[in-house]
């Protein structure tokens, strides 16, 4: 059974919009509430990616460690983004880092079995990863430009 509280936040989620009702549920079925203090790591370049993550309230940096220094900044997301692709395609590790620029609480759900319904149910699969995809595309594009601003050599176009 899901909290119907939980239910109600994917299902009015536009990432999520048109998604069949019992693919909603499967989903809430499989997410759980957390707070995150400010400054806490959901999750780190190259750790185990097992999950993904629905921001309820607050705002959360993606950012990409640097050779030296402090990480960059790639994105800050508000309520409503959803963070983590990574859960869905192996080798199933991080690709960057998330950390709450402000005490957030985030739906986070268990990539492992939802990833496993895709494979089981491959009309669920496509739906989500259709959805995905674009996420991907949308912020690898945005970190690429953010990452040559940042670090463009000298002498380099």
């Amino acid at each position: 059974m899901y909290d119907l509280a939980i239910f109600e936040i994917i299902d009015r989620n536009p990432f999520f919009a048109g998604l069949a009702r019992e693919h909603v549920e499967f989903l809430a079925e499989r997410a759980k509430r957390r707070r995150v203090p400010r400054d806490t790591v959901l999750f780190r370049f190259g750790d185990r990616a097992d999950r993904f993550y629905v921001i309820i309230s607050g705002k959360v940096l993606v950012e990409v460690a640097a050779i030296e220094g402090p990480p960059l900044e790639l994105q800050a997301f508000d309520a409503g983004a959803v963070l983590g692709w990574s859960w869905l395609i192996p080798p199933y590790k991080w690709a960057f880092q998330a950390r709450a620029d402000e005490d957030s609480e985030v739906l986070e759900l268990d990539g492992v079995s939802i990833r496993a319904r895709c494979e089981s149910e491959p009309k669920f699969g496509y739906e989500l990863i259709k959805r995905f995809a674009g996420l991907m595309s949308e912020r690898y594009l945005f970190a690429r430009r953010k990452m040559m601003d940042a670090w463009r050599p000298s002498g380099y176009a």
